[in-house]
């Protein structure tokens, strides 16, 4: 897998997409299926790469609930406000805020497993809730970023104004601590 590094870094979403917050989220939808395809791979071995599966649990653990806020707190209500009611948006972002409680739930039986394995000193294999746990988790990780791809982001292109987006990318930025990305440069 070419975007597997043998250090089990992942690679950070680009700083300069916060200045078109709709391919940030793309971007970051990106790295959760990176993150589950990494998960599968360690899955099946018993080799232990602690790189790999620290930088997993790191995302899970920090990474992963940001982004769910930057949604529910900011994306969410933004096309709540936007959109048209012919869009039938609201039936779509319910069901996803739903699936966001139990991505949390899932992402920790997911986290305990890898937590485990780092303490141990081994690979995923050896555990055997792993399997379950990591494709449960995975196979809802993957559903859930297929329709926001493909219903919600789709839609919000349409409907969210470049004020929206520039607010929406200073607060995406402001949440990371990083500096307002439509700020003049001297």
């Amino acid at each position: 897998m070419a975007s597997m590094k043998k250090s089990g870094v992942l690679e950070p979403v680009p700083i300069e997409l916060l200045r078109e917050p709709l391919v940030w989220f793309f971007a970051e939808h990106y790295r959760h299926r990176d993150v589950c395809k990494r998960l599968l791979v360690l899955l099946d071995t018993v080799d232990h790469d602690a790189d790999a599966l620290q930088a997993i649990h790191d995302f899970l653990e920090s990474d992963l609930p940001i982004h769910i806020i930057d949604e529910e707190d900011d994306l969410f209500p933004l096309l709540r406000r936007r959109c048209e009611p012919d869009d039938h948006i609201e039936n779509v972002l319910g069901m996803l805020s739903g699936e966001h409680a139990n991505d949390m739930h899932d992402a920790q039986a997911v986290r305990t497993v890898i937590a485990k394995a780092i303490s141990e000193e081994r690979g995923l294999r050896c555990y055997s809730e792993s399997r379950s746990v990591i494709e449960h988790f995975c196979s809802a990780q993957k559903r859930h970023i297929a329709m926001e791809n493909a219903v919600v982001l789709p839609i919000a292109r349409i409907r969210i104004t470049e004020s929206d987006l520039q607010s929406l990318g200073q607060r995406l930025a402001a949440r990371r601590g990083l500096p307002d990305p439509f700020a003049e440069t001297p």
